[in-house]
């Protein structure tokens, strides 16, 4: 899932200024999950700022993805006689909003942080940098491109200590020690034999925006 977090009230406000009637645009998607962008956020939201900012209208609307056109059109009535659009979706539904929904500035209300998992209830954590090359049949599930501070593909650098990360040594683990223990329960620390040559950045983002297409699925 993709994982974001509110911005903060002040940058908020800063964005409306110059505005008068706001949509707030959620998402029923992921940020739903991680509890920024939902339905509820939105009301939230919405209330917070119709207290600091009573000479604005605020409007309030929730669609099923903000990443498929078809519930962007849906918005379209929504957006109607605004002059701004608050999206409470990640990043790339905030964007797209901003392609479909024309003539309407988009502006984000969430940071977008990563490609995660509930870690635990209110606890959200990284495991995916979809950076387009997926090793994790070699790691026994665990990715150390996001799991290893460094991305290193080839185990622990020398400042792992004790299984845990010279970045913050109380609360970051050694990614390389996770999939060592990984791979050892697992039987399979053979996987840790096999040197691994660099990255091949090319399928990450650096080539410009990456596109996925399938001719069976098109119209």
């Amino acid at each position: 899932m993709v994982i974001a977090e509110r911005k903060p009230i002040e940058e908020i406000r800063a964005m409306l200024d110059g505005h008068k009637r706001v949509l707030l645009l959620g998402c029923q998607e992921c940020v739903t999950v991680c509890m920024a962008g939902g339905s509820k956020e939105v009301a939230l939201l919405a209330s917070a700022l119709r207290m600091v900012e009573p000479d604005k209208e605020f409007m309030e609307s929730t669609v099923e993805r903000q990443c498929e056109r078809e519930y962007l059109e849906e918005a379209r009535g929504a957006a109607e006689g605004c002059d701004l659009i608050l999206s409470m979706g990640c990043g790339a539904g905030a964007g797209f909003a901003s392609d479909i929904i024309e003539g309407i500035q988009v502006v984000p209300a969430l940071n977008t942080k990563s490609i995660g998992v509930v870690d635990e209830p209110g606890s959200w954590v990284e495991r995916c940098m979809a950076c387009g090359e997926c090793m994790l049949h070699l790691t026994g599930g665990l990715c150390p491109i996001a799991l290893c501070s460094k991305s290193l593909l080839n185990g622990p650098c020398g400042g792992s200590q004790g299984g845990m990360c010279e970045v913050d040594q109380e609360n970051v683990k050694c990614g390389w020690q996770l999939i060592h223990d990984r791979l050892k329960s697992l039987g399979r620390e053979d996987l840790l034999e096999e040197i691994r040559p660099p990255k091949d950045w090319s399928a990450a983002h650096d080539g410009g925006p990456r596109r996925v297409v399938r001719e069976d699925a098109m119209a």
